[in-house]
C-alpha cells in the first residue's frame, strides 16, 4: 500500500533534498519496492492507516520519496532504496530532529528483516544552519604552536581505578616524556575514586609542569560528559578556568542535543572540544542493520566536534593493519 503514494521513481531529486541511502533486507514475500516505500513513508509522513488529517495538508509536498533502488551485488535479497526528503520537514541546527525523523522510528517496521543508513547527502542550505566545529585543525595548530607534523597523544590506563594524584602524575610522565596531548578515556568521568574536580585540578597541574619543563604547549583532553546538560557545562566552565585547552566529551551516550550545547560553550569560550565515539558499534558494527559510522561522523560534524576519536591503529577493536 506505500509504494502507490511513496515508491516514485520518476521523481527528480531537488538541491535541496536531504537524499539517503538505506540498505534494506525485506520480510520473504515483500517486494523491495514496497520496503523502500515504506522507509520513505514512515521516516517522513506516512503511518499504518489512513487519517482524515492527511486532507488538511499538500502530502505531495512534505512526503519522503524512495525515488531509485538497486540490488546489492553479492548479497542475498538486500537492496539500495535512495530516499529524498523535503527539507521542510526539519528543524533548522538540531542534529536530533534530523535523526529522530530520518532513523526514529522506521528501523523496527514489519515488512523489514533488517535496515542500514549507508550515507546522507546534506544539502549546503541545511548545513549551513549549524555550527559546526568550534575551531577546527588549524586554530588548534595555533594554540597549540605545532606546525608540519601530526599530534601524537595517548589515553591514561588503566582507565578506572587511579586516584586523581596518580592519574595526574601519569598525565605528567606522559606529557614530560614528549607527547602533545593526554586524554581521559570514555568513562572517566566523577566516580567515588576519583571526582571529576580532583581530577581536572590534578591534571592542570601535572600539564603547567611539563610545560614549564619542556617550554611547549600541553594538552590533556578533560571528560566532561556528565549526568545532565548542566553539570557538563559546569565542568566545561571549571576547565576554562583552570586555563586548559581542550574538553572531551562522548557524543552518543551523551547525546545530539547536550553535544551541540558543549560545542556551542566551546566556541565562545575558546576550548577546543575532543569527541569521543564510545557505543558507536552498537549501531555501525552489523553490516545489514544501524547505521554506516560515515553517517555518525557527518551529523558530529553538524553537531560540533573538532576531531572524533577513531581507535588505534591496530589494538583490540575490529578492524586490521591493511586496509
Amino acid at each position: 500500500k506505500y509504494k502507490l503514494t511513496y515508491y516514485t521513481p520518476e521523481y527528480e531529486t531537488k538541491e535541496t533534498d536531504i537524499l539517503a541511502a538505506f540498505r534494506v533486507t525485506p520480510q520473504p514475500g515483500v517486494p523491495p519496492e514496497e520496503a523502500g516505500a515504506a522507509v520513505a513513508a514512515e521516516s517522513s509522513t506516512g503511518t499504518w492507516t489512513a487519517v482524515w488529517t492527511d486532507g488538511l495538508t499538500s502530502l505531495d509536498r512534505y512526503k519522503g520519496r524512495c525515488y531509485h533502488i538497486e540490488p546489492v551485488i553479492g548479497e542475498e535479497n538486500q537492496y539500495i532504496a535512495y530516499v529524498a526528503y523535503p527539507l521542510d520537514l526539519f528543524e533548522e541546527g538540531s542534529v536530533t530532529n534530523m535523526f529522530t525523523s530520518i532513523v526514529g522510528n522506521v528501523f523496527g517496521f514489519k515488512a523489514l528483516r533488517a535496515l542500514r543508513l549507508e550515507d546522507l547527502r546534506i544539502p549546503i542550505s541545511y548545513v549551513k544552519t549549524f555550527q559546526g566545529p568550534p575551531h577546527g585543525i588549524q586554530v588548534e595548530r595555533d594554540k597549540l604552536n605545532k606546525y608540519g607534523r601530526p599530534l601524537l597523544g595517548c589515553t591514561i590506563k588503566p582507565k578506572l581505578g587511579l586516584s586523581a594524584k596518580n592519574y595526574g602524575r601519569a598525565c605528567y610522565e606522559c606529557l614530560r616524556g614528549g607527547l602533545d596531548f593526554t586524554k581521559d578515556d570514555e568513562n572517566v568521568n566523577s566516580q567515588p575514586f576519583m571526582r571529576w574536580r580532583d581530577r581536572f585540578v590534578f591534571c592542570a597541574e601535572a600539564l603547567y609542569k611539563a610545560q614549564a619543563e619542556t617550554g611547549e604547549i600541553k594538552g590533556h583532553y578533560l571528560n566532561a560528559t556528565a549526568g545532565t546538560c548542566e553539570e557538563m557545562i559546569k565542568r566545561a566552565v571549571f576547565a576554562r578556568e583552570l586555563g586548559v585547552p581542550i574538553v572531551m566529551h562522548d557524543y552518543l551516550t551523551g547525546g545530539f542535543t547536550a553535544n551541540t550545547s558543549l560545542a556551542h560553550y566551546c566556541r565562545d569560550n575558546g576550548l577546543l572540544l575532543h569527541i569521543h565515539r564510545a557505543m558507536h558499534a552498537v549501531i555501525d558494527r552489523q553490516k545489514n542493520h544501524g547505521m554506516h559510522f560515515r553517517v555518525l561522523a557527518k551529523a558530529l560534524r553538524m553537531s560540533g566536534g573538532d576531531h572524533i576519536h577513531a581507535g588505534t591503529v591496530v589494538g583490540k577493536h575490529e578492524g586490521e593493519r591493511d586496509i
